[in-house]
Order: structure tokens, then C-alpha cells, then sequence
């Protein structure tokens, strides 16, 4: 039995696009590191406690709908990239901050 609001499993007999999505993913995430890390670094040149708190409150405010969409075919792809790429870029942004 499945709960209410559940997104179904896709059909056993496609074959999973694995060559197409994981491409689709890293562009994702080579797009959303880029994003996440321009507009982290101009936030925390105003100050960095600013850029850690959009941040946190963007990714907190997306992630419920990120979860619902998790086993939808074609969203997946794009949300795994999403979700490489915001970690990548939060990572660059350490490493930068780190470096100053």
C-alpha cells in the first residue's frame, strides 16, 4: 500500500538512460556550484555570517520539494546534480574563505 501523495516507481521494462543522465547531472552541478559560489562570495563580502544564513535558508526552504521529486524519471537526474553541485559549491566557498 502506498502512502497518499507518493510519486510511483518508474516501469521496470524502460531501460534507465544512464549515459544521458549522468551527463545531464553534471551540467547541473557544474552550473550550480558556479551559482552557489558567485553569489556565497559576493554575500560574504558584505559579511559571511549573511552568506551562510541565505544559504542555509535556501537550501532549507527547497529541500522538501527536492525530496518529493526524487523518483520522478526525468527530475532526478537534474536533482542529483542539483544537490552535487550545491555541496561542491559550499565546499569551494570553505575552501576559499579557508584560504584568505
Amino acid at each position: 500500500m502506498s502512502r497518499p501523495g507518493a510519486v510511483p516507481d518508474p516501469p521496470s521494462g524502460e531501460p534507465t538512460p544512464w549515459a544521458t543522465g549522468v551527463a545531464v547531472a553534471i551540467f547541473v552541478a557544474a552550473l550550480t556550484a558556479a551559482g552557489i559560489y558567485s553569489f556565497g562570495a559576493a554575500l560574504a563580502q558584505v559579511h559571511w555570517t549573511l552568506a551562510v544564513a541565505v544559504n542555509v535558508i535556501a537550501v532549507a526552504g527547497t529541500t522538501p520539494t527536492v525530496w518529493r521529486w526524487r523518483r520522478t524519471p526525468v527530475a532526478r537526474w537534474i536533482l542529483s546534480g542539483v544537490g552535487a553541485g550545491v555541496l561542491i559549491g559550499w565546499l569551494i566557498l570553505l575552501i576559499a574563505a579557508v584560504a584568505q
